[in-house]
C-alpha cells in the first residue's frame, strides 16, 4: 500500500507538471504560429480587399491600418478589436473575451494578428492531455508489476514464517537456508544462531537440574536417615547425636539450596535488579565482617589489607553494578577461602584502585587448586581433588556463583597461588571490575 500511494503521488505529481509545461509550450507555438502569420504577410497586397479574404484558420483575425491609423484591411470584421495597439505581444480584453495579438511595423503600414485565449486554451489542454496519457496508462502496469514483484520477494520469507511456526517446542534445529535470497539469508542465520544459543541454554538448564536433584539427594537422604535415627533412638547420648548429625545436614540442604537460588538468580534472562554505583571497599569489609566469627572459631586469620583498610587511600573503589548480586559474590569468595584455609592459616581480602579497574583479590593459605583443574572449578557441582579437600563441606557452587556475577558486570577473573603455608600454596580469586571515574 505505501509503494502504491508512493506511485500515485510520484504519477499524479508528474502528470501536473507535464500538463503546466504542456501548455506552456502549447502557448509558446501559438505565439511563434502569430509572428509567422504576420511575417508571410509582409508585401501581400491587402488594402485593396478590406474583409474580402480569409486569411489562415477562421481562429485568427488579421487587422492592417496605415500610419495615419485608417484601417486598410481586416479579416473577420465581425470579431471587433481595438484598432489601435502596442507593437509586440499583448493580451487585449474585449467583449468577446480576451484575445492574444502580435502586433508589428512593416514599412508604411501597422499589420497585427490576433488570436482567440479560450481557442488557445482549448488546443494546448487537449495537446497536454494527448501528453499524459502514456502517464496514466503506465501507472496501472507499475501498480501490478510493483504488487507482483513485492509478493514473489516476500514469499521466502513467508515460507520461513510457516517453517518456523510448524515447529513443535523442542524443535530447535537449524532453518533451511537453502533457497532463500541474499535479503532474507541474514535474518535465517541469526535465527539459527539463537536456536543454537537456546539449545544450548537449554541442555544447560537440563543438566543444572538433573545435577540439582543429584545433589540434594544426597542431603535429604541424610537428613531422612538421621530423623529415623532419633525415632530409635535408646539412649539420650544417641538421641542427641542424632539429632546434631540432622541439624548439620539440615544446614548443609539449606546451604545448597540457597547456592543454588543465588546461581538460579544470575542466569541470563532473569529479571534483574539495574546497575547503579557500588563501593567495593564496603562490601568487602561487609563481607569479612559476616565470616568473622566463623573464621576465628576455625582458628583462621581472616582480615582486609591494602587499599580497602581503613589506614590505606581515601578514594573509593566504585564500580556500576548491582550491590546484592556483588555481595554474594564477596561472601562466596571470602566462605570458599575460609572454608579451604585449615586452622593457624590466613585469609586476606584486598579492593585495590588502578587507572582503569577496581580489582579485588582473596588469597588464602589453603590447599591451592591444581593447575590443570584452575578452569574446571568455575563448573557447577565440581570441586577440585587437591589434598585435604574432601574433608571439607560444600556444594561446588561457589566459584560457579563468582564467575557468573563476574561475566554479568564485564568483569574478568582469574586463579593465581596464594599465601604458602603448611597446607600447601594456597589460592589468590582475582576479580577485575571496570571502575567508575572519580568525576561521576
Amino acid at each position: 500500500m505505501w509503494l502504491a500511494g508512493g506511485l500515485v503521488v510520484a504519477v499524479a505529481a508528474a502528470a501536473f507538471a507535464t500538463y503546466v509545461r504542456a501548455r506552456e509550450e502549447a502557448n509558446e507555438i501559438f505565439d511563434y504560429q502569430l509572428r509567422q502569420m504576420a511575417a508571410s504577410l509582409i508585401g501581400v497586397p491587402l488594402a485593396g480587399t478590406p474583409g474580402g479574404l480569409a486569411v489562415g484558420s477562421e481562429a485568427l483575425v488579421v487587422q492592417v491600418w496605415d500610419r495615419n491609423g485608417v484601417q486598410r484591411f481586416v479579416s473577420q470584421p465581425q470579431q471587433p478589436l481595438p484598432q489601435y495597439a502596442q507593437l509586440g505581444f499583448n493580451t487585449v480584453t474585449t467583449s468577446n473575451g480576451d484575445w492574444r495579438v502580435f502586433s508589428t511595423l512593416a514599412g508604411d503600414q501597422v499589420m497585427q494578428v490576433a488570436q482567440p485565449m479560450s481557442a488557445r486554451r482549448e488546443l494546448a489542454a487537449s495537446m497536454a492531455l494527448r501528453t499524459i496519457v502514456p502517464l496514466l496508462v503506465v501507472a496501472p502496469l507499475l501498480a501490478l508489476f510493483i504488487g507482483y514483484g513485492v509478493t514473489r520477494g516476500l514469499a521466502p520469507l513467508a515460507r520461513l514464517a510457516s517453517a518456523v511456526a510448524k515447529r513443535v517446542p523442542g524443535g530447535l534445529e537449524p532453518v533451511d537456508e537453502a533457497g532463500l535470497p541474499d535479503e532474507v539469508r541474514p535474518l535465517a542465520q541469526a535465527l539459527n544462531g539463537l536456536l543454537s544459543r537456546l539449545d544450548r541454554a537449554l541442555d544447560a538448564q537440563r543438566a543444572f537440574i538433573a545435577d540439582a536433584a543429584h545433589e540434594l539427594r544426597t542431603p535429604l537422604t541424610a537428613v531422612h536417615l538421621q530423623a529415623q535415627l532419633a525415632e530409635r533412638a535408646a539412649t539420650d547420648a544417641e538421641r542427641d547425636a542424632a539429632l546434631f548429625a540432622l541439624k548439620a545436614g539440615l544446614a548443609r540442604a539449606t546451604h545448597l539450596v540457597e547456592q543454588l537460588l543465588t546461581l538460579a538468580r544470575e542466569e541470563p534472562g532473569v529479571a534483574q535488579r539495574p546497575f547503579a554505583p557500588v563501593n567495593l571497599t564496603e562490601l568487602a569489609r561487609s563481607a569479612v565482617a559476616d565470616q568473622a566469627a566463623i573464621a576465628a572459631a576455625r582458628g583462621v586469620d581472616l582480615g582486609v589489607t591494602g587499599a580497602a583498610s581503613d589506614k590505606l587511600g581515601t578514594a573509593p573503589a566504585t564500580v556500576d553494578g548491582d550491590a546484592n548480586a556483588l555481595r554474594a559474590l564477596f561472601s562466596n569468595l571470602v566462605d570458599n577461602a575460609v572454608r579451604y584455609t585449615p586452622a593457624g592459616g590466613r585469609v586476606d581480602v584486598t579492593v585495590e584502585n588502578e587507572p582503569a579497574d577496581v580489582v579485588v583479590a582473596v588469597r588464602d593459605s589453603g590447599t591451592g587448586i591444581p593447575v590443570s583443574e584452575r578452569e574446571r572449578v568455575f563448573d557447577r557441582f565440581y570441586r577440585a581433588a587437591a589434598p585435604g579437600a574432601a574433608d571439607v563441606s560444600g556444594s561446588g557452587l561457589g566459584l560457579a556463583i563468582v564467575k557468573r556475577i563476574a561475566e554479568r558486570h564485564d568483569a574478568t577473573i582469574t586463579l593465581a597461588p596464594g599465601i604458602a603455608g603448611p597446607a600447601g600454596e594456597g589460592v589468590t580469586v582475582t576479580v577485575r571490575f571496570p571502575r567508575i571515574p572519580r568525576s561521576s
